[in-house]
């Protein structure tokens, strides 16, 4: 088949554009599933905004294919995101106070994280119904210890990064690869997700917020329904096929972060899903890469979720769970590590 014959099959109306609805519409018909995953992440985000005609759609197409990387290539810098972030420049007004000083902003990322072990009062309600009390209790325990504070920051200097709000973590491909325990397993990150869903309704009229998001088939693709009908149905996001959000270079992550910089952000926000895989490398490498700015690198436990095994001790990680060991990681890296973060 043909990229011009592989259009007009896609192209359900006939008008010669290819929208975002077709697509869904068309790939659904179709069967799409793990082979065309990636196609079908390309396609979605170069629809987000307008359709998309056939000789565009057959330019895209040959560039994919002279590109060693593909479609996580130089053809993702033909979506709307390049365009938004070469206009992102709009000036903010830095006033957040920290409630430990009394003084403005975070403290710099370089003095540690401030210690309030009072904050980890609720964490083992949380997991109560998704883990047997010890295992729970072992979770607040090392909450506790590790001295996980509750931040304060303001919705002018700071920004959001959610990290793959996706139904194939809750209900979706993912989980269903965890096998009959799948469901079980997914609870945290259901409730990462209500976390989400919660604060969005909140700071997203008001604040920076941004997205990234895995290939996965159509079906399991979107946004989790907890988010479904809150995040805007032109929101742009950074694709990301591993765990880290630099990755693919193109996808404009990097150029985000440089944006928010130049614009006076203090301070990144990090959640989503998995709390021991892609948020703690998405939170490591962004610290490691912009470290000699002013940018406080903030990972917000309520907002995280991780399958729900990964909570209790493992032999491969001497004896303290997959999730504590991702903690003690990005803490001991000058992440700041909350228990969770209050937005004004």
């Amino acid at each position: 088949m043909t990229d011009g014959e592989l259009f007009d099959e896609l192209d359900f109306d006939a008008d010669g554009m290819l929208s975002r609805h077709e697509l869904h519409q068309v790939a659904a018909l179709l069967g799409w599933h793990w082979p065309q995953a990636p196609i079908f992440a390309l396609l979605d985000f170069l629809t987000i905004r307008i359709p998309l005609d056939k000789e565009a759609f057959v330019s895209c197409m040959a560039q994919i294919g002279r590109d060693p990387d593909g479609v996580y290539g130089q053809v993702l810098r033909q979506g709307p995101l390049t365009a938004e972030l070469s206009g992102l420049v709009r000036p903010r007004v830095i006033s957040a106070v920290n409630p430990w000083t009394g003084k403005g902003g975070l403290p710099h990322p370089d003095q540690g994280p401030v210690r309030d072990v009072a904050a980890a009062a609720g964490v083992s309600g949380r997991l109560e119904d998704i883990q047997d009390h010890h295992v729970s209790g072992e979770y607040a325990t090392a909450v506790a210890e590790l001295g996980i504070p509750q931040l304060t920051v303001c919705a002018d200097e700071a920004a959001l990064l959610i990290i793959d709000p996706q139904r194939s973590f809750t209900s979706g491909e993912w989980m269903r690869s965890l096998g009959p325990d799948g469901d079980r397993e997914a609870m945290p990150i259901r409730r990462a997700f209500d976390s989400c869903a919660r604060l969005l309704q909140a700071v997203y009229p008001r604040a920076e917020v941004m997205f990234t998001r895995c290939p996965f088939p159509p079906e399991s693709y979107g946004w989790d329904d907890r988010l479904e009908g809150i995040i805007d149905p032109g929101q742009l996001y950074f694709i990301k096929p591993g765990n880290n959000a630099f990755v693919p270079a193109t996808n404009g992550y990097r150029e985000w972060m440089e944006a928010l910089i130049k614009r006076g952000i203090k301070v990144l926000v990090m959640g989503g899903c998995t709390l021991n895989s892609c948020v703690r490398v998405s939170a490591l490498e962004t610290r490691l890469r912009f470290r000699g700015h002013e940018l406080s690198i903030v990972v917000d436990l309520s907002l995280c979720g991780a399958r729900a095994s990964n909570y209790a001790g493992s032999a491969l990680f001497g004896g303290v769970s997959s999730v504590e060991t991702a903690i003690r990681e990005m803490s001991s890296a000058g992440i700041m590590v909350a228990e969770q973060v209050v937005w004004l």
